[in-house]
């Protein structure tokens, strides 16, 4: 028959609450009838005890005190009041009838003699019965103590037996699911739990060994399948031409291809399971590696005599949010490298080839208007001031496209002095001046008087300034205005301008630094090249450069150079 567990702890703490009860009740049981034992020896015959002593004490000083008749007569009459034993009735009666015949003048020795016999008759039949009555409540104080006895000690021997044994009946059966379900936890699938309990537990019991069983098979009959997508896996990777490292969520070396081995000198075997950083103490292009693993320039290693280019990508692998892992893969890009420097070279050799005839166009151009060589139709000086500007537009382009060569060839010719912040600036408004003019621009100058000298390349940061006061006046409406402004910020003297054009809009600022980029899609004229030109150059002395816009609003560009206190 099967009894759940909560009948069972119903049916323990039942049995202990009963006899807790039925101690209870022989206890109060007990207790009044002792409580009424004790107010009978108080009530009865103490009380007529007490009067026959007075009684005694009235009749001794009746010869000297009238009032004593009084006293007697009084006791007397509670007396008559107060009969309960068997004879007590008799005696008071007689002493009734003496006391009667002493009050009348008859105190010979007979009567009083007579009187005091009653008196003893009765103090004596009430303490015969009180001496009685009292071993009776002994009697019954001696029983009551005794089932008192038995039954704690039953109830006693009952707690103790359900403390010892049913906090065991709920814990263990609790215990050994904890333990299976640790072992399950652990991967052991072969953990089963044995109850032989007919309740919750051993359902419980039953289900977790049916759990554990359905895991075991799930685990082996999955194994094979495993095994093959793991071997099918690492011959993917093997077959990888690029370098490809795996580490766990402890560092530890998980995997590395047969071209990795190669590449870092290293073999797999040896370093399979190993701490990564272990194994780059003795590694440095693993140091390398290790230690970079943001982004970076590619990694120029030597491979059979011949210097290679390597791209280093490095990627944390997530598991439910969780980090298990990272993956390193070096991919040669030698090939690429050689065309970009390629490339490079060609565009520096093309740019440089270009100046010269485009310098001489221009020349040419502004000789054609001197009046002093001919004379022009108003065609003819048009079409002559349209090559003068497309002369201009291709010197522009050719000199920031050798500027670029410069930066990407890592060649870039610094000559840092010390120079007046006024003589850049004074230099860059110049250079812009036409210009301004052309759109009615009017360039407000915040200058303080004493600023103290930068350590920079005048050439390059007036370039960098003419080419911020270019784009804002080609960004800027006509008739509105350019503020520039120059102070000192710490050991640096900051440069900036600010224009009220169409502005950038957010989403592009980000990119705003970055080669070829340009904000609007219909801009046809510009390389792409002036403001990361820009950075490049101001990050080369020392500086930084930054921008602010609100689109519609305008935008600030700024840029910062070393003050001569700060070196």
């Amino acid at each position: 028959m099967r009894f759940s567990l909560k009948f069972k702890t119903a049916i323990g703490i039942g049995l202990l609450f009963g006899l807790l009860l039925t101690l209870s009740i022989v206890s109060f049981v007990f207790i009044n009838r002792l409580s009424e034992k004790t107010e009978n020896l108080l009530t009865a015959n103490y009380l007529t005890m007490r009067y026959c002593n007075q009684m005694r004490h009235a009749l001794d000083v009746s010869t000297y005190d009238t009032s004593a008749y009084t006293l007697f007569e009084k006791n007397l009459s509670l007396q008559e009041k107060n009969i309960t034993e068997p004879g007590e009735d008799q005696a008071t009666e007689k002493l009734q009838y003496y006391f009667n015949v002493y009050k009348k003048g008859n105190k010979s020795p007979a009567i009083i003699h007579a009187i005091n016999d009653e008196l003893y008759t009765i103090f004596m039949l009430n303490q015969n019965a009180l001496e009685h009555k009292n071993a009776v409540a002994l009697h019954t104080a001696g029983k009551a103590k005794l089932w008192i006895s038995v039954l704690t000690v039953i109830v006693v021997l009952i707690g103790f037996t359900l403390t010892l044994n049913f906090p065991g009946y709920i814990a263990n059966p609790i215990r050994m699911l904890t333990e299976g379900i640790t072992e399950i936890a652990q991967k052991n699938y072969s953990k089963r739990i044995y109850l032989d309990n007919n309740d919750e537990f051993g359902e419980m019991a039953n289900a977790f060994n049916q759990m554990a069983e359905k895991l075991y098979e799930y685990e082996h009959s999955n194994l094979s399948k495993l095994m093959f997508g793991k071997k099918r896996i690492e011959t993917i990777i093997n077959q990888m031409e690029d370098a490809v490292i795996g580490l766990d969520a402890g560092n530890k070396i998980l995997f590395i291809n047969n071209t990795a081995e190669s590449l870092f000198n290293l073999k797999g075997n040896e370093i399979m399971g190993k701490y990564a950083p272990d194994v780059a103490l003795y590694n440095d292009l693993f140091r390398t590696v290790l230690q970079n693993k943001k982004e970076q320039d590619p990694l120029k290693i030597v491979v059979d005599g011949r210097e290679n280019y390597f791209s280093v990508d490095h990627r944390a692998v997530f598991s439910e949010e969780k980090s298990i892992g990272e993956v390193f893969t070096l991919k040669n890009i030698t090939t690429f490298k050689e065309l970009d420097i390629s490339k490079t070279n060609l565009l520096a050799t093309i740019s440089h080839e270009l100046k010269t005839p485009i310098s001489s166009i221009k020349m040419s151009a502004h000789l054609l208007t001197d009046d002093r060589i001919g004379m022009l139709n108003m065609e003819q000086k048009e079409m002559v001031n349209n090559i003068a500007d497309d002369a201009e537009r291709l010197l522009k382009i050719t000199g920031e496209l050798l500027n670029m060569t410069q930066i990407e060839t890592g060649n870039i010719q610094l000559k840092i002095q010390k120079i007046s912040p006024k003589e850049i600036v004074i230099e860059s408004l110049h250079a812009v001046q036409f210009q301004a003019k052309q759109k009615n621009i009017h360039i407000e100058l915040q200058f303080p008087e004493q600023l103290p000298e930068v350590f920079a390349d005048t050439d390059k940061a007036s370039w960098v300034l003419i080419n911020l006061l270019t784009n804002a006046i080609k960004f800027s409406p006509e008739d509105s205005k350019i503020i520039v402004n120059v102070h000192a910020q710490n050991n640096f003297i900051q440069f900036s301008v600010k224009d009220f054009g169409i502005g950038i809009e957010e989403k592009y600022i980000s990119k705003i630094f970055e080669r070829y980029f340009k904000a609007s899609e219909n801009e046809q004229t510009g390389t792409g090249l002036g403001l990361a030109i820009s950075k490049e150059f101001i990050d080369a002395q020392g500086g930084s450069i930054d921008v602010k816009s609100q689109y519609g609003k305008g935008s600030e560009f700024s840029f910062s150079l070393p003050t001569s206190n700060a070196a």
